[in-house]
C-alpha cells in the first residue's frame, strides 16, 4: 500500500503508486499510524531536494524523523511552497535566490513564502485570488474555470494527473485561480526555469 506522502499542487498530500522526481521536507508530519491528520507542516523552511544525495538512504517514516515529501516535478512542488534545497540543490537554490525579490537571509524568504503558501490554523494552501492568465510566467501553477489544476508553457495548460500531466490544452483566457505563491512567480519572470514533467524533458 502507497504511503501518504504525494504532494499535490493544491496542497494535498495523497497515497498514490507513482513515483516523483523530486522530494521534500517540512518537518515531522507522521506518527506510527502515518500522516497526522491535521498536521502539514513543522517548520518554515520547506525545501525540494533531490531523490539521490551523496549515497544517502533513509527510511521512509521514520519514527522521529521528517516526513519524506515527493512531487511529480519542480513545477508542482513550487506550487504547493516548496524551494529548491541549499544542500542537495546548492547551484539551483543559488539560481533562484538570483531571480528572487527577496535579497536577505534565506529565513527571511521562508517566512514570505510561508505567508503566502498556509492558511494559519486551518492546515490549508492559501490561493491567491483571480489573476490574467496571460499574465502568468511559464511554470506557474492555476486552477482553471473548470477547478483543474494545471501548469501553463508556453500557449497551453497541461492538466496535472499525481501519475503525469494530461493532454495539453489551449491556455485559459481571462482571470484564473494562482496556485503558485506570488514570490515564486516573480522568480519564474525574473528567469527562473522550474523542471516540468513533460514527455519531451
Amino acid at each position: 500500500m502507497p504511503l501518504q506522502n504525494r504532494v499535490q499542487p493544491d496542497g494535498e498530500i495523497i497515497a498514490h503508486p507513482a513515483r516523483g522526481s523530486f522530494m521534500g521536507n517540512r518537518g515531522i508530519l507522521h506518527d506510527e499510524n502515518g500522516l497526522h491528520p491535521k498536521r502539514r507542516w513543522a517548520h518554515q523552511n520547506w525545501v525540494c531536494c533531490r531523490l539521490r544525495f551523496k549515497g544517502r538512504r533513509r527510511k521512509l517514516m521514520a519514527p522521529r524523523h521528517y516526513t519524506e515529501l515527493f512531487f511529480l516535478d519542480e513545477a508542482v512542488a513550487f506550487a504547493a511552497g516548496h524551494r529548491p534545497c541549499a544542500e542537495c540543490r546548492a547551484a539551483d537554490y543559488r539560481r533562484f535566490r538570483a531571480c528572487c525579490d527577496s535579497p536577505g537571509p534565506a529565513a527571511d524568504l521562508d517566512r514570505q513564502l510561508h505567508a503566502e503558501r498556509a492558511v494559519p490554523r486551518v492546515f490549508r494552501q492559501r490561493r491567491h485570488g483571480d489573476v490574467e492568465a496571460q499574465d502568468l510566467p511559464d511554470g506557474s501553477f492555476v486552477l482553471d474555470h473548470d477547478g483543474q489544476s494545471g501548469v501553463l508553457l508556453g500557449d497551453a495548460l497541461h492538466p496535472y494527473a499525481p501519475e503525469g500531466y494530461g493532454a495539453a490544452q489551449r491556455r485559459p483566457q481571462g482571470r484564473v485561480t494562482l496556485l503558485t505563491p506570488p514570490s515564486i512567480v516573480a522568480a519564474f519572470r525574473n528567469g527562473y526555469r522550474p523542471q516540468i514533467a513533460l514527455a519531451r524533458d
